[in-house]
């Protein structure tokens, strides 16, 4: 077995859509590792009793969210071409979660959790929503600082200075969010528009999130995607 320095990192980008949008990021992993073994790729194994695939994920999405950029880096003990590699992929893989593009990366990056911390999102309302109001109290959430949920049975603390970068509106009926995970906490979607419903002091309609971008920001703010792409 070739040494770890000897090891070739792939870093394959995939969509989660249709019913698999469900599935939590646990399902997620033992899903893919399954499709890797029917790929044929000459996957790396850890040392473990377990023997698991050498397998990194990019930040987990909420359950029910869609996305058309997640990621996930695997080490490889040879090096496959990327068009062969994606093929083999693709063939092995639930369309839910198909494998988009796929490239090779240094093996001195960080892991994907902790390098690819900036998101966008767009946030599909079922009917009209008053983007007035919706703006005024998002403005309001931003100018309280942070704002307290409960996940479980656990007290969650978000700093909104830092995780929500800004937000617009695309298309009619759909809200674009920019977000930032940091040490301490993330910033879901899901989270901001409850309390946006308090704010409002009325519900929201129903929505689908769906993660549109999913970026490295750098210390000057510039953003570079999953596979080395810098963001205009």
């Amino acid at each position: 077995m070739p040494g770890r320095e000897q090891l070739h990192r792939l870093r394959v980008e995939y969509c989660k859509d249709g019913r698999l949008a469900y599935l939590g990021h646990l399902e997620v992993i033992n899903t893919m590792g399954r499709c890797i073994r029917r790929s044929g790729l000459p996957f790396s194994v850890g040392n473990g009793f377990a023997r698991r695939i050498r397998l990194q994920f990019s930040q987990a999405l909420p359950v029910g969210a869609s996305s058309r950029c997640e990621y996930y880096d695997l080490l490889l003990t040879e090096r496959v071409g990327e068009k062969d590699a994606l093929c083999r992929l693709g063939d092995a893989t639930p369309g839910g979660l198909a494998p988009l593009r796929c490239g090779y990366v240094p093996r001195e990056l960080p892991a994907l959790e902790a390098w690819l911390t900036r998101s966008a999102w767009e946030v599909s309302f079922s009917q009209g929503i008053d983007r007035a109001a919706l703006d005024d109290a998002l403005r309001q959430l931003l100018n309280r600082g942070s704002l307290e949920y409960l996940r479980g049975e656990k007290r969650k603390v978000v700093d909104l200075t830092q995780t929500l970068v800004g937000w617009g509106w695309g298309e009619p009926g759909v809200l674009t969010l920019q977000t930032r995970a940091t040490n301490q906490a993330s910033l879901r979607p899901a989270v901001l528009l409850s309390a946006a419903q308090g704010v409002l002091g009325r519900e929201v309609p129903s929505y689908s999130v769906c993660r549109v971008g999913l970026w490295h920001e750098g210390v000057d703010g510039s953003l570079v995607e999953g596979l080395g792409t810098r963001s205009e």
